[in-house]
């Protein structure tokens, strides 16, 4: 008994009666690009006589041919954190589903290890790159500029480079609305690095939500760290050493937020009773704390999706603008009516 030979590029062709360079065209483009190539009766045509077939296309012949490796590299700061590896989740779904392999690198927000980390992906010859880890003033993205290396962003903003993004600032902005309805009136705030677009948005929009209802941020009420638990304990600490205890800490990141809270605790200061704390994320760790955290959600998975959708575009020469979502707030525990 022989063994059936499979389909070929030639064997579809015949049966979609077109020519074999059109169906390596058609099959070997993006989801985008196949009307470039023929029209769209001919395109399902050829879609529908691969599928009958069985066709499977063959990604190293297909590379060669078109200059096309069908992978994508993505740049996060770390992998460990809960929101970078649910967008990696999402560019990982999206591209599988037009046929590319997405990998993807931390960067630790360093900025050599950052570079290497994109020469490394650049030399495994992606077709383009998502990167989260984008800075306020970013060299390295206007050196991919200058080499035309198709690039998009997810989470931070950079300039007006697209990508797909979550309203930051209406984030921050809903989170001074939910404390100022629940009777606080001197918050303070732990915010991220000032290089990340996501934690100045955060807190820009936290004070125009306070300007709104007459209430200022004074910058003593304001510290700068990171986005971790050690970040977030130093920085409660530092607000304590400055003054008054304020009466709600709102931190730009769930793990800072739990940071808070150790710091207040070791201060004597219960939470909510003394302090209200709100995080930011909603990681599946916020509602199962002792005291379920107030934060804000944000679609990452949707964002890792959107991303790539964009970076498809401009692979296919397409005009693109940047996605954005709507962040919620999700009240918890941690925040209370505060009598007086």
């Amino acid at each position: 008994m022989t063994r059936q030979q499979a389909p070929t590029l030639r064997t579809v062709a015949t049966a979609a009666g077109v020519d074999v360079s059109t169906v390596s065209r058609v099959l070997n483009s993006g989801v985008r690009e196949r009307e470039r190539w023929a029209g769209p009766e001919t395109v399902e045509r050829i879609l529908r006589a691969a599928a009958e077939l069985g066709y499977r296309r063959n990604p190293h012949g297909a590379s060669l041919r078109t200059a096309r490796s069908h992978l994508v590299g993505v740049v996060v700061p770390r992998l460990q954190d809960y929101v970078l590896a649910t967008i990696f989740e999402g560019v990982d779904q999206a591209a599988a589903e037009r046929g590319y392999a997405a990998f993807v690198t931390n960067s630790l927000d360093d900025p050599a290890q950052r570079e290497a980390r994109v020469e490394q992906l650049l030399g495994r010859r992606v077709d383009g790159l998502v990167l989260c880890d984008a800075r306020t003033d970013d060299p390295l993205l206007r050196m991919l500029d200058e080499r035309d290396v198709p690039f998009v962003l997810a989470l931070r903003t950079s300039g007006d480079h697209v990508g797909a993004f979550a309203d930051e600032v209406l984030g921050g902005r809903l989170v001074a609305e939910h404390l100022t309805e629940l009777g606080y009136r001197d918050p303070a705030v732990v915010a991220g690095p000032g290089y990340a677009s996501t934690a100045n948005d955060r807190l820009g929009g936290f004070r125009e939500g306070l300007r709104a209802r007459g209430l200022p941020l004074a910058d003593d009420r304001v510290v700068r760290t990171g986005f971790d638990a050690e970040a977030g304990r130093a920085g409660v600490a530092e607000l304590l050493a400055r003054g008054p205890v304020p009466d709600a800490v709102f931190a730009t990141n769930d793990f800072a937020a739990i940071g808070a809270i150790g710091a207040l605790r070791d201060h004597g200061l219960r939470v909510p009773d003394d302090v209200g704390v709100v995080g930011y994320n909603d990681t599946p760790l916020a509602d199962s704390l002792p005291v379920p955290l107030t934060t804000v959600r944000s679609p990452t998975l949707e964002i890792g999706r959107a991303a790539f959708t964009v970076l498809e575009r401009r692979l296919a020469a397409e005009p693109c603008e940047s996605l954005s979502f709507t962040p919620t707030l999700v009240p918890r525990a941690s925040t209370q009516a505060v009598q007086r």
